[in-house]
């Protein structure tokens, strides 16, 4: 979710990654806002609200047509944004006829009025068409039409055809040579082509525009069907909810409900927002959630989340969260915001670009001007050639395409299995995981508690020792605490407590009847001064004392989860050097549960700021060792580890919100085992995003040396730019199947 303050705007006509990343650095720079960044793939950018119209304003200069659009509550914007590419009619401001864009792939559809954008697309189909037969027209007949008076015949057909394909790209670039814009695609392909005309190429001038355009058109069509992959895939959102009121079902938008309302769901449906069912019996799909494909069943009393789906039955729930807190749309703003986080790979890629192009150029001007004044029978003409083919191959727009495509991809993969990674800047992190750290309570273990044995001293029953700790947590919501109270098996009195503190690391001091009692590890009873004998006892146990004298001993089970042996199996496996657990459970309960996983070390008894204090040692040693440190925790009192790790992993389903607000990376079904699998699938999206690198270098660097000693020709240019920008966009789109 963005930040307190922030509010997620939708960029309505965005249709390219180049201009998305012009639009960033003006944004930045112009208004001094740090950590703003334009999701290419949903067209959205945070922004505190105050200042959108001065992003309006920096839109309007850098690419007229684009609107800021605040998100509605219920999605409509993003719906829009995704399913259209269109200006803001409706929004305030006029809709603007198609014109094309700044960069090759608005030139080669432009703009959409709003509900034609399909219209569009066929147009320009047609007059690729039109062109192509031009084109053959003036090859085949050729001689004939250059026979005419001044060639009039074969100007004619020629530009006709180079109009129909090439307009947008001329008039983008006279207009960006009005902002001062020298160096994007429009202004190369426009030098480029028209120097080819100049040289009278006409055939050759129009069939690099033509390729140009097809080249453009077909990798419009593979961005937008990553695009619409991508929200298919975190499409969780529900669009309506059935909600009971005065007796009657009226169908509203979720974010329109009330909590303590009831919503009706059927089979088929999603479930709209968070709840509990309070009627009915039914098998919901968690899939699009949690990433676990099994069913689960919900009943009466069974808590469940917004986005999972009914597959049977008639459920009531009644509503215990409003529409923006519920886990859907936490899931949609957490992944839609991650893209906006931008990997050193990305950063670097846009530095890159930056220079990259001018040099190209500048190259290109040495190559037709230095040659013909000392090469003896060097022509200009010939030099001129080979400096334009130059032009055309110079545009980095494979790699400021394919490379956000590459890791919003790998987000979106993720979170198909129930993963949700904050940034891709994480992603890159996850890459080089050398050390990973592991809270015991809750995520190595379910975390759900049962009372095995009550081992009463100093006379007292195992009731009243049971009675005592229940009492003194009756507020208290840790699940050993939950876990006493079902064991004591009646309702606690509130009005025999008094005065309650909760002493974190330690346990709980309470006020019972007028008595002192403690409740907690063998840490409280040292600190309170209690006598007690043995320290070291096996398992969990709650140490019970009252008015300073220990009365008994209450021990406590967890169980481990099925997969946490296999999750550390497979984290050596994936090069994983280091496990570690730090836990404030006592050492021998702590060493039992990491000898059964498989965990290297154990650092028990430890509170919250001890864990840190371990954590700190432990970056310390991995970065030495080129590596990073992964935390991984459900716990409140892991809030400080989870942001302090290089990467904090939260367990989702179970943990608390601050943990989950705290980690890098959140696992939606608290299942260990996708620790290792989030490794993996971080390591295969920085393979493409690496593939995609050098393809496109090394093909642009042969182009560039074959461009130069004249063995390429501008058919082959276009190739090395929108060829290798296809293939490179093709090949990104593998990072959304894990």
């Amino acid at each position: 979710m963005g930040s307190p303050g922030e509010r997620k705007y939708i960029l309505q006509g965005l249709d390219c990654a180049a201009c998305a990343a012009k639009i960033e650095a003006a944004v930045a720079k112009e208004t001094g806002l740090q950590g703003v960044g334009v999701d290419f793939a949903t067209r959205s950018l945070y922004l505190p609200p105050e200042h959108a119209a001065t992003v309006q304003r920096i839109i309007d200069r850098i690419e007229p047509g684009v609107r800021l659009v605040e998100a509605s509550t219920d999605g409509a914007s993003e719906r829009l944004a995704a399913g259209t590419s269109q200006g803001a009619a409706g929004h305030g401001h006029k809709a603007e006829r198609p014109k094309a864009h700044d960069t090759a792939s608005h030139a080669a559809h432009g703009h959409a009025v709003p509900g034609h954008e399909e219209g569009v697309q066929w147009r320009r189909l047609a007059e690729i068409g039109s062109a192509a037969l031009l084109l053959v027209v003036g090859s085949v007949f050729h001689d004939a039409l250059h026979a005419t008076p001044g060639a009039s015949v074969e100007y004619l057909v020629f530009l006709a055809a180079y109009w129909l394909v090439g307009r947008g790209v001329v008039m983008a670039a006279a207009r960006n040579a009005r902002r001062g814009q020298l160096f994007d695609e429009n202004s190369l392909m426009t030098i480029a082509t028209a120097g080819a005309m100049l040289l009278h190429e006409l055939p050759e001038a129009v069939g690099v525009m033509l390729f140009y355009a097809v080249g453009e058109a077909v990798q419009d069509a593979a961005v937008r069907r990553s695009r619409r992959s991508v929200s298919a895939l975190l499409d969780v959102r529900p669009d309506v909810a059935y909600v009971r009121r005065g007796g009657q079902l009226h169908r509203v938008a979720p974010a329109e409900v009330q909590v303590g309302e009831e919503v009706i769901v059927r089979p088929g449906e999603k479930i709209p927002l968070d709840g509990e069912v309070v009627e009915g019996d039914a098998w919901v799909d968690t899939s699009a959630l949690t990433g676990e494909p099994a069913p689960r069943q919900a009943v009466p009393g069974t808590e469940v989340l917004a986005g999972m789906v009914n597959t049977d039955g008639v459920l009531t729930v009644r509503v215990t969260k409003p529409y923006a807190e519920s886990s859907a749309a936490k899931i949609l703003a957490l992944v839609e915001r991650a893209a906006a986080r931008k990997a050193p790979t990305e950063k670097f890629i846009t530095t890159f670009s930056r220079y990259y192009t001018p040099a190209v150029v500048g190259a290109a001007a040495l190559i037709a001007l230095v040659p013909p004044l000392v090469v003896p029978g060097a022509t200009f003409s010939e030099w001129l050639y080979r400096a334009l083919v130059l032009l055309v191959i110079s545009c980095p727009c494979a790699l400021v395409l394919s490379i956000p495509v590459g890791y919003f991809g790998g987000i979106g993969g993720a979170s198909r299995r129930g993963i949700l990674v904050k940034g891709a800047n994480f992603l890159d992190a996850l890459t080089q995981v050398h050390t990973v750290a592991f809270d015991k309570t809750g995520t190595l273990t379910r975390g759900v508690f049962r009372v095995g044995q009550v081992t009463p001293v100093a006379g007292a029953s195992a009731q009243a020792v049971l009675e005592y700790a229940a009492h003194a947590e009756h507020f208290s919501r840790h699940p050993i605490a939950a876990s006493i109270r079902d064991a004591y098996g009646r309702a606690t009195d509130a009005a025999r407590i008094g005065r309650v503190q909760e002493v974190a690391g330690y346990g709980v001091i309470a006020e019972v009847d007028g008595r002192r009692v403690l409740a907690g590890n063998d840490r409280l009873l040292h600190r309170e001064g209690v006598p007690h004998g043995v320290c070291t006892v096996d398992g969990t146990v709650v140490n019970v004392a009252v008015d300073g004298t220990l009365v008994g001993r209450v021990h406590v089970g967890d169980e481990l989860k099925p997969d946490a042996a296999d999750a550390i199996r497979s984290l050596k496996r994936h090069g994983v050097v280091r496990t570690v657990m730090l836990t404030g459970d006592e050492a021998a309960t702590a060493r039992q549960v990491a000898d059964i996983v498989g965990i290297d070390e154990v650092h028990a008894g430890l509170l919250p700021e001890q864990k840190v204090e371990v954590l700190e040692r432990l970056m310390q040693e991995a970065s030495a060792a080129g590596g990073k440190v992964a935390f991984a925790g459900d716990g409140v009192n892991d809030a400080p580890v989870l942001t302090r790790a290089d990467i904090g992993i939260a367990m989702g389903a179970l943990g608390s919100d601050a943990a989950i607000e705290a980690a890098d990376v959140v696992i939606m079904d608290d299942q260990p085992s996708r620790i290792p699998e989030a490794i993996a699938i971080a390591r295969r999206t920085r393979r493409i995003v690496y593939q995609n690198i050098v393809f496109s270098l090394a093909v642009k660097a042969a182009f560039i040396a074959l461009g130069a000693v004249g063995v390429a020709t501008m058919w082959e240019a276009v190739f090395a730019d929108v060829g290798v920008s296809l293939i490179a966009v093709l090949n990104a789109t593998r990072a959304l199947r894990t």
